[in-house]
C-alpha cells in the first residue's frame, strides 16, 4: 500500500512529462501549427547550412550568425549520428532526448534522502511553457550538460568541472556555474578541459574563434531589457529601426549604442556584485552551489544585450536543480522564471510581430517578461546573499568557509 502510494506522484510526473513532450513534437514536426513564425526553420535553414561546412572540417567563419565556440560543432554535428533521418528530424529527436535527460537527473537527485521531486516537476512544467522553440534550438543539449554538472558538484568536483570546461566550450555561459565552487579541483578541472578541447578544435579546424568577434559586434535586441527604452522612444517619434543584424532583430539608429554601452555597464556591475559575494561569503550548504549558479545566470541574462527566447531553458534547468534540495531557498525565484517563460511564449513566437513593431501589445509582453526576470534575479540575489553571507561584521576567514556537501556554518 505504501509502495503504490509512493509511487502514484513518480507515476503522474512522468505521464505529465509524456503527455507534454507528445505535444511539443507534433509542432516541430509540424502535424500542428503553433501560431506565429515558423520558429523550426532556424533548423532545416541555418543549422543544416552550418552543419554542410562544418562536416568539411571547418567552422563557417564568413557566417557573422555563427557566434557560438568551438564545441557548438557537436551539436550541430549531432544529427548525423542518426542518418536514417533527414537533418531536422534527427535534431528534434536528439533534443528531446536532452529534455529526457535531464528530467533523469533531476529524478536521480530528487529521489535522495533529504531531496523533493519540486526541481523534476519545475522542468516537467516549465519547458512545455516555451513551445516549440525548446526543441528548435540546441541551448536544451547545453542545459543538459550544465545540469548533470551541477549535480555531480556536491559529491564529485573533478566531474562537474569537466562538463562545466565542455559547456563552457558549448555556449560560454555556464562558465557561471563555477560561481558557487569553493573546490579547486572544480576550478583545475575545468580549466583543463577547456584548454584541452580549445587546442584541440584550434589545431583540427580554422576559424574555432571567430565567434568572438561577431558576438563583441551585436547590438541591442528587441527582447532585451534595454530594449524596452527604445520600444517607448519609438512612441515618442524615434526614427530608429528593427532590422536583422547579426543573426536577430535589432534596433539600429540614433542612441542605440548608448544602450547597449549601459547594459555592458550594469553586466561589469552584476559581475562586481558576484565577486563581493564571492570573497564574503561564508556559509556553503550543499544547495549553494545550484543557487549561486542560478542567481548568477539570472543576473547575466537581464543585463545582457540579448534575452532570445531559448535562454529561458537554461534558467528553468537551474531552477530545477535548486529546487531538487528541500533547504533550498530559490522557490520564489523559479516561480517567477516558470511566469517569465509563460509570457515568452506569447511574445515570441506568437505576438512577435507585434513586438518588432513596438504595438502596445509587444511592449506590454516585454515589460511583463523582462520585468518578471528582473524581480526572480534580485530576489534570487537577496536570498544567497542572507544564506551564505555572515551579519557579523568579523566573519572568518575565507580559508574557513565550509567545503560545499558539509554541514553550513553558522555565523
Amino acid at each position: 500500500m505504501e509502495t503504490t502510494a509512493a509511487g502514484r506522484p513518480l507515476t503522474c510526473l512522468l505521464t505529465t512529462w509524456g503527455v507534454t513532450r507528445l505535444v511539443l513534437l507534433l509542432f516541430v514536426f509540424k502535424v500542428f501549427l503553433f501560431p506565429g513564425p515558423d520558429v523550426t526553420s532556424d533548423i532545416s535553414v541555418t543549422y543544416q547550412g552550418w552543419y554542410e561546412v562544418l562536416r568539411t572540417g571547418a567552422f563557417p567563419a564568413a557566417d557573422v550568425t555563427w557566434q557560438y565556440p568551438p564545441a557548438a560543432a557537436l551539436a550541430i554535428l549531432s544529427p548525423g549520428l542518426l542518418p536514417f533521418l533527414d537533418y531536422a528530424s534527427a535534431f528534434f529527436v536528439l533534443a528531446f532526448l536532452a529534455d529526457l535527460a535531464v528530467l533523469m537527473l533531476l529524478l536521480n537527485t530528487g529521489l535522495r534522502p533529504g531531496r523533493s521531486l519540486r526541481g523534476a516537476w519545475l522542468w516537467v512544467a516549465g519547458v512545455p511553457l516555451l513551445g516549440p522553440t525548446v526543441y528548435s534550438r540546441y541551448d536544451v543539449m547545453v542545459t543538459a550538460v550544465a545540469v548533470a554538472a551541477l549535480v555531480a558538484g556536491v559529491r564529485r568536483p573533478r566531474v562537474m568541472g569537466a562538463l562545466t570546461g565542455l559547456a563552457v566550450l558549448l555556449k560560454v555561459w555556464p562558465v557561471l556555474l563555477l560561481a558557487g565552487a569553493v573546490r579547486r579541483r572544480a576550478w583545475g578541472a575545468a580549466a583543463v578541459t577547456v584548454g584541452v578541447l580549445a587546442a584541440l578544435f584550434a589545431l583540427a579546424m580554422p576559424g574555432a574563434f571567430a565567434f568572438l568577434t561577431f558576438q563583441r559586434d551585436r547590438g541591442t535586441e528587441v527582447e532585451s531589457l534595454g530594449a524596452l527604452a527604445l520600444h517607448v522612444a519609438r512612441q515618442f517619434g524615434w526614427q530608429g529601426q528593427v532590422l536583422l543584424n547579426y543573426g536577430s532583430l535589432e534596433f539600429l539608429g540614433p542612441y542605440v549604442g548608448v544602450v547597449s554601452d549601459v547594459a555592458l555597464g550594469l553586466t561589469a556591475v552584476a559581475f562586481g556584485w558576484l565577486l563581493l559575494w564571492r570573497l564574503t561569503a561564508r556559509r556553503f550548504a550543499p544547495q549553494t552551489l545550484a543557487e549561486a549558479a542560478f542567481t548568477a545566470v539570472l543576473l547575466f541574462t537581464v543585463t545582457s544585450r540579448v534575452i532570445s527566447p531559448q535562454y529561458l531553458v537554461w534558467l528553468i534547468g537551474l531552477a530545477a536543480v535548486c529546487l531538487c534540495f528541500r533547504a533550498g531557498r530559490m522557490a520564489l525565484p523559479a516561480v517567477l522564471v516558470l511566469a517569465a517563460s509563460f509570457v515568452t511564449v506569447l511574445e515570441f513566437p506568437v505576438f512577435f510581430a507585434d513586438v518588432v513593431a513596438s504595438s502596445p501589445l509587444g511592449v506590454t509582453l516585454l515589460f511583463l517578461r523582462n520585468g518578471l526576470l528582473v524581480a526572480a534575479a534580485i530576489v534570487a540575489a537577496v536570498r544567497l546573499w542572507r544564506s551564505t553571507v555572515p551579519r557579523d561584521a568579523a566573519a572568518p576567514p575565507a580559508g574557513q568557509a565550509a567545503r560545499v556537501g558539509e554541514p553550513a556554518v553558522s555565523p
